[in-house]
């Protein structure tokens, strides 16, 4: 089977070198605890090993012969640009890996559709102007699903795609979705990919959940990772739990691991430490 590299080298050596081609993983994380970091070091990994091999081989070494690096790397986000996301990522990593992997990385603005029927003012979240014949009338609208749909059929066949956030969907302005669509639309995705072969990675803040709308999103995924803190004495760490995971899980548990330990470092999310059952 296929694997393609999530870019954080511990991980990827655990399980083989990587995520089963085809799937859809979601990201669940508390604020703050590595999900988002997660997910801007697998872009800009991934983005970078071609970009800057060198570059690549130094801060994750070689890649095993049998995973397939994925030739291209989408990002869509519904509320944030390109520009923003590129300064977030310098927060989250050496700024010579994202200089170097960021045009490796295309980005997919839906701003325009999320946020048209919203109170969040036009000006704000698009370059063009307004023209008479589209006032009140909506234009030529596209639909946040129509969009996403659109985006991710043409782009995500064999490729790293990342969803930026999900829980964004769930909140969305006017009637396009509703929060029972969700679900169904990740499970949607979840069979296309097995189609695509590539992997998408789908990220939500798991506070922004309840516990049933976050496990419907964990079963309409093939897998689930959760990013917490944890407080022990004085001091807080950030860990990591493969909740489960189709073709993954087994392996970790074959090797007694319960929990990672991860932390924040220049090639951003990475893990320190691996908790096993004593």
């Amino acid at each position: 089977m296929d694997r393609i590299p999530f870019g954080i080298r511990r991980l990827d050596t655990t399980i083989d070198g990587g995520a089963p081609a085809g799937s859809v993983v979601l990201l669940s994380g508390e604020a703050g605890a590595g999900a988002r970091e997660f997910v801007y070091t697998t872009a800009l990994m991934n983005g970078l090993v071609e970009r800057d091999p060198e570059l690549f081989e130094l801060y994750y070494g070689s890649l095993p012969e049998d995973v397939r690096v994925p030739p291209e790397v989408h990002y869509l986000s519904f509320t944030a640009e390109k520009r923003q996301l590129r300064s977030e990522m310098t927060l989250a990593m050496d700024e010579e890996i994202v200089d170097a992997a960021i045009d490796g990385v295309t980005f997919h603005d839906l701003s325009a559709e999320y946020f048209h029927l919203s109170p969040v003012p036009r000006a704000w979240y698009t370059e063009r102007a307004n023209l008479i014949s589209e006032l009140g009338t909506g234009g030529d609208r596209k639909s946040v699903p129509a969009a996403l749909g659109d985006t991710l059929t043409e782009h995500a066949p064999g490729n790293l795609v990342i969803l930026d956030s999900i829980a964004d969907l769930i909140d969305s302005p006017g009637d396009d979705l509703t929060g029972e669509d969700v679900p169904v639309l990740l499970k949607g995705i979840s069979r296309a990919a097995a189609e695509w072969g590539g992997m998408v990675l789908v990220h939500v803040n798991r506070e922004s959940l309840d516990e049933q709308r976050h496990g419907q999103l964990v079963d309409a995924a093939d897998g689930t990772l959760l990013f917490e803190w944890e407080s022990g004495g004085s001091a807080r760490g950030r860990t990591m739990v493969v909740k489960q995971f189709r073709g993954v899980l087994s392996r970790i548990e074959a090797e007694d691991i319960v929990r990672f330990e991860t932390e924040i470092g220049d090639a951003g999310f990475d893990i320190s430490d691996v908790r096993k059952i004593r």
